[in-house]
């Protein structure tokens, strides 16, 4: 007699932004492929081909979409749910602040943000987060999930195969400075505007960047349209400045490889202790600039600031003052760049790889950690 195959679902409400955190979760849904699971997700149309674009995933042709059969709540589509959910093993859920009853075997909610507006505990979600555990992806988030008397499993993402298999012994750079992340203003924005704005003065200031170019990476959404059309507008007719919205998986490794700098400003101006969820959260593509031999300077806070080890394989920074003060004398310093380059590299390799986090997923995901 065939054993059955067990069944995995998720709903992320916000699956078609692609962005870093749907990446994780659907990484953690990819160890589980690779153990014969069926993966399931639940979505009014089939995103197969923009997620393959956008990410290095195997399984993804193997998956199977779902209505959404979360859209309208009422009493005939909750019992529906758990009428469906029943059927699967293990669920996954991303929240938008709401909740619902869950009748699959094992649930799990990957908290993504650290907003307290979307972990409200009343009595009511209290019932209906009973079989209910909570995972994140940072210490950053699970230090706040905490004091809104939530407790989780940290399970770290780790880094596409193509950075952890990369020479480290020469990197051949070009004068480029790289910013990478998705274009838009709101919630945990990564600040294209002030880049730009660090960038014009970094030139003007300092006669050894003149010849070097910004190159700015990310995706783009229709509805960020505006945003990104303000950008150009600062950008003006600054032909070193250079956009790159939606970009394929391979040219975006070919610019973390030619980069000399990377810089990441989310949460640039943000009090940290006042809006956790406007910073970083966990920040992974300053790990893959790390990975790549960039020269990483991140605003200190959030995630990047548990990650970086200043002046060993990166560079934290509160100022754009700041900022330009230690690339300037890292600039003159040819040999601690390379040391750095080679560092970081290694620290990458040492502590993001897919085996590493695939036993974290497979030894602590399942774990029974409750709210309280």
């Amino acid at each position: 007699m065939k054993n059955k195959v067990k069944k995995i679902a998720l709903f992320d409400p916000y699956l078609d932004t692609l962005g870093g955190g749907e990446k994780h979760v659907l990484s953690i849904l990819e160890v589980f492929a690779e153990k014969g699971y069926e993966i399931n997700i639940f979505w009014d149309e089939n995103l197969s081909k923009k997620i393959k674009d956008r990410f290095s995933f195997k399984f993804i042709d193997k998956l199977n979409w779902l209505p959404n059969i979360f859209k309208h709540p009422s009493f005939f589509s909750t019992l529906k749910t758990l009428l469906t959910l029943r059927t699967f093993d293990y669920f996954f859920y991303i929240p938008d602040g709401s909740y619902f009853f869950s009748s699959a075997k094992k649930n799990f909610i990957y908290a993504m943000v650290p907003d307290e507006k979307l972990y409200n505990l009343s009595l009511i979600n209290r019932i209906k987060l009973g079989h209910y555990s909570f995972f994140t992806h940072s210490e950053f988030t699970k230090k706040w999930l905490k004091k809104f008397s939530i407790d989780s499993q940290v399970i770290m993402p780790y880094l596409d195969k193509y950075f952890i298999e990369q020479n480290n012994d020469s990197f051949k750079k070009e004068r480029i400075i790289l910013s990478v992340g998705r274009f838009f203003s709101h919630l945990h924005s990564k600040k294209q505007d002030e880049i730009i704005r660090t960038f014009k003065l970094l030139k003007h200031s300092n006669p050894k960047f003149k010849d070097y170019k910004l190159i700015l990476a990310g995706g783009l959404m229709k509805e960020d349209q505006k945003y990104f059309d303000n950008l150009k507008k600062l950008a003006g007719n600054d032909s070193s400045i250079i956009f790159k919205p939606n970009i394929k998986l391979y040219e975006l490794y070919g610019l973390y490889k030619l980069s000399d700098y990377f810089w990441h400003f989310t949460g640039f101006g943000i009090d940290e202790a006042l809006h956790p969820e406007q910073v970083e959260h966990f920040g992974i593509t300053p790990i893959e600039a790390m990975a790549s031999g960039c020269l990483t300077f991140s605003y200190n806070a959030g995630g990047p600031k548990e990650i970086t080890i200043e002046g060993k394989n990166g560079f934290l920074f509160n100022t754009t003052g700041e900022l330009i003060s230690k690339m300037t004398s890292l600039e003159n310093n040819l040999e601690l760049k390379n040391k750095i380059r080679i560092k970081s590299a290694l620290f990458t390799k040492k502590h993001f790889s897919y085996k590493i986090f695939k036993d974290l997923v497979l030894k602590n995901i399942f774990v029974n950690i409750r709210y309280g």
